[in-house]
Formats: structure tokens, C-alpha cells, sequence
């Protein structure tokens, strides 16, 4: 695979992820440097992760991943924005409570957004592409993405206030729904 292509198909998963990390960016749970390191650099690894896995499993499950996949996403991203926006309408409480850059929250935000990178995994063992070097790739633009995505989220967070967080919750949900619709039409 040209190293072009992989570009553009590392910056199209990696919107995904930009995404979420706006929204997260915008609630102000993840303004420090290490919590910002850590969902970039865990949105990247798992990116590269998942197509490295989708390749390694090829097209044994396709069949099983591909007609849950788009499920899973949006189970997962409801229930972080969700949440983000219950937080954003309590105007007397503290923003979201779970640091979205620790734990439970983390893994599940990392799985949602790296889904479509197995299906990409599985589609390049399919035709008997390499897989390592558009995974690394893959894995930096995301990294880059989310690393530039926290930090206009964390400029609209302080601009705008817990309204932001509204709109960061919405978000998430908005890409599940998105995830689900592009499988189904």
C-alpha cells in the first residue's frame, strides 16, 4: 500500500477520534499534559492496534465483526455523551465526573473509535497487503488528530463553558448514530 494512501486512510480513522477528543477536550476533565498524552497516545495505539488485529484475523470473523461492530460503537459513545450531556445540564454540579483519559471510560472510548480500523485490518489481509507500515501511520495521525482535537475542544471549553459539554456529549452520540447508519445504508 503507497505510503499516500495510507495517509489518507489513517486520517479518515482518525476522525473518529478527533471527534471525541474535541468533545472531551471541551468538558475540561483532560486540559493537563499527561491526560492529554494519554488519550492521544491510547486512541493511536489502539487505531494501529485494531487494523493490526483485523489483519492478523482476516476474514474468519468478518462476517461476526461486521454485523456488530456499528452496535458496539454507538452503545459505547451513548453512554460517555450521555453522560457529558446530563453533566452539561446540571449547571450547579462539577463537569463529568469519570476522567474520560483514565480507566473504564478510556478503554470504552478507545474500542468505539478503532472498530472501523479492524474492518480496514481485515479488508488489507483480504486483498494481501502489508499491514505494518500503514498501522504505524495510522497510529500517528490519530495521535496527532486527538492531540490537536483536545486542544481546540479545550479552548471552546473555556470559551463557552459547560454549554460545550452539551455540544461534546451530542457529539458522541451524533458519531454512533453515524457509525450505525453507514453500516445499515
Amino acid at each position: 500500500m503507497e505510503l499516500v494512501t495510507s495517509f489518507f486512510i489513517a486520517t479518515g480513522l482518525a476522525m473518529d477520534a478527533f471527534a471525541v477528543s474535541l468533545g472531551i477536550g471541551t468538558t475540561g476533565q483532560a486540559n493537563d499534559r499527561r491526560a492529554k498524552f494519554r488519550l492521544a497516545f491510547h486512541f493511536g495505539v489502539f487505531q494501529a492496534g485494531m487494523t493490526l488485529l483485523g489483519w492478523l484475523v482476516g476474514s474468519t470473523i468478518a462476517g461476526f465483526i461486521s454485523g456488530i461492530d456499528h452496535w458496539v460503537a454507538l452503545a459505547l459513545l451513548s453512554y460517555v455523551g450521555v453522560n457529558m450531556v446530563r453533566s452539561g445540564l446540571d449547571q450547579d454540579g462539577e463537569s463529568y465526573q469519570s476522567n474520560p483519559s483514565k480507566g473504564k471510560t478510556l478503554m470504552m472510548l478507545c474500542v468505539a473509535t478503532s472498530l472501523d480500523a479492524m474492518a480496514v485490518g481485515l479488508s488489507m489481509a483480504m486483498i494481501k497487503s502489508p499491514v505494518l507500515i500503514p498501522s504505524l501511520i495510522i497510529g500517528v495521525v490519530t495521535s496527532g488528530l486527538s492531540v490537536f482535537g483536545l486542544l481546540a475542544g479545550t479552548c471552546l471549553g473555556e470559551t463557552f463553558g459547560k454549554r460545550m459539554e452539551i455540544i461534546g456529549g451530542l457529539i458522541l452520540i451524533f458519531i454512533g448514530l453515524r457509525v450505525v447508519f453507514t453500516h445499515i445504508f
